[in-house]
């Protein structure tokens, strides 16, 4: 064991979500409290140091889908305690600084007989480097109340996210969802409560489905969501792989710490406000205003004048469903521009030619 405190940091690796930052972040947070960082594997581990993991006083979990059963081996083998709270937001970063309080003052006592108080870090950290609890105060925040959001992601993201949103922001969430199926029942009882409906699926149509049906303010999700939210006009913040080159940025962007709650303010808020950019001519006018909504996802067709022939009906059936409701309406708007009083399988094609890029 180290001579002074330290950790292992388990679960880095470099196509992980913001996982370079994070590291970072990590590091620093942990310096600021006295703790070393033993080894962080596997990014930039080596097999020869595998051998110096115990010598660590615990180990660090940030994100559940990778490191926790590196942790519970060392734990059953080595008698290693492990942290799997994850740092993300102002609460979650609290209670994971507490954790390490707890287990560097069992060994620090013992050595010399001091114990250690990070509480005025905490509240030095949350007043005058984290932004988010003065944000969550504000009037820009305050005017995202009413909004709902549709969470998806993995369990580990996706679940922080939807208590930030809730217990940090006051924000409704309508739907938070994972595909990790084998940590469906602690990512239950992350967001039980949180959220009015939970979905555990593998199945990105049925999380389509889903949001399609919900039609929340904001979308914050995978890159696959991204797609989805793109296709029904619904703004979408990426907050977990899998993701684009353009979701993997140069500049210092971590979602963990203190400075991580910064940059998740920032993207709530910007997903929300570009939502109500993108409709902002709907609502105080302009040469933008469009003359028919095409914000309903409804496949039903009950109020709408426009009659559609067999073959055209059928048309539609074959793409998928999330999208399905979008498209019909699209195609009705643009018969209605185009006075057409009856949409067949040719105006479904010219429609379809004229909403292509």
């Amino acid at each position: 064991m180290t001579n002074t405190p330290s950790a292992n940091i388990i679960g880095i690796f470099t196509p992980g979500f913001h996982n370079q930052h994070d590291c970072r972040e990590l590091k620093r947070l942990l310096g600021e409290l006295g703790i070393a960082v033993n080894q962080v594997i596997p990014e930039g581990g080596y097999l020869k140091y595998l051998r110096d993991l115990p010598r660590a006083w615990f180990n660090i979990v940030p994100y559940r889908e990778v490191g926790l059963m590196t942790a519970t081996f060392l734990e059953k083998e080595y008698g290693m305690p492990y942290i799997s709270i994850t740092p993300m937001g102002i609460s979650n970063t609290a209670d994971f600084i507490a954790q390490i309080g707890k287990l560097v003052n069992v060994w620090a006592y013992a050595l010399s007989e001091k114990r250690l108080n990070y509480k005025l870090y905490v509240d030095n950290q949350t007043k005058f480097v984290s932004q988010a609890a003065w944000f969550s105060k504000s009037i820009d925040c305050q005017n995202l109340a009413g909004k709902e959001a549709a969470i998806f992601g993995d369990a580990t993201h996706a679940a922080s996210i939807t208590k930030i949103l809730v217990k940090e922001m006051g924000i409704r969430v309508s739907c938070s969802g994972t595909y990790c199926k084998h940590d469906a029942e602690r990512f239950n009882e992350q967001v039980q409560g949180l959220c009015s409906e939970i979905v555990v699926t593998e199945d990105h149509t049925e999380v389509g489905d889903t949001i399609a049906r919900i039609e929340p303010s904001a979308i914050f999700g995978t890159q696959m969501e991204r797609h989805i939210g793109k296709r029904i006009d619904i703004p979408c913040g990426v907050i977990s792989s899998p993701v684009h080159i353009q979701n993997s940025p140069l500049g210092y962007r971590p979602f963990l710490g203190y400075e991580g709650t910064n940059q998740i303010a920032d993207l709530i808020y910007n997903s929300f406000n570009l939502g109500m950019e993108d409709h902002s001519p709907d609502v105080f006018g302009g040469h933008d205003t469009k003359g028919v909504s095409t914000k309903s996802l409804s496949t039903d067709r009950s109020d709408s004048d426009i009659n559609w022939t067999p073959e055209a009906e059928s048309e539609p059936n074959r793409i998928p469903g999330f999208v399905r409701g979008k498209i019909k309406k699209n195609t009705e708007v643009f018969a209605k521009q185009n006075n057409i009083p009856e949409i067949t399988i040719d105006a479904t094609y010219a429609a379809k030619e004229k909403s292509s890029p």
